[in-house]
């Protein structure tokens, strides 16, 4: 049997959040995160391509296998898009504030 639940104590939560200039390496955590999603995509693109050679090549790559390549790299790359967008959104929103 589990064990009873326990209630959130305060001083935890306190110390997860912090203010957006708190902290050294917000830039570089970013930048960190950007990097990686970038070479996951490119990662993809990369599979993608090679299933297709193996295929067009006869390696024995079977066509399903190389459609869902592409579509996982297609919508890996939508994805990015996407995201990219909604980060370039909110920045041109906290750009027009006015202070």
């Amino acid at each position: 049997m589990p064990g009873p639940i326990l209630p959130i104590a305060a001083h935890s939560l306190v110390g997860a959040i912090r203010p957006a200039g708190a902290g050294s390496g917000s830039g570089a955590a970013f930048q960190e995160v950007f990097s990686s999603a970038v070479q996951t995509v490119e990662a993809f693109g990369r599979d993608a391509s090679a299933s297709v050679e193996r295929f067009l090549s006869g390696d024995g790559e079977e066509l399903h296998t190389a459609v869902l390549a592409t579509e996982r790299a297609d919508l890996a790359f939508e994805l990015f898009l996407q995201t990219r967008n909604k980060v370039v959104s909110a920045y041109q929103a906290i750009m027009q504030m006015q202070l």
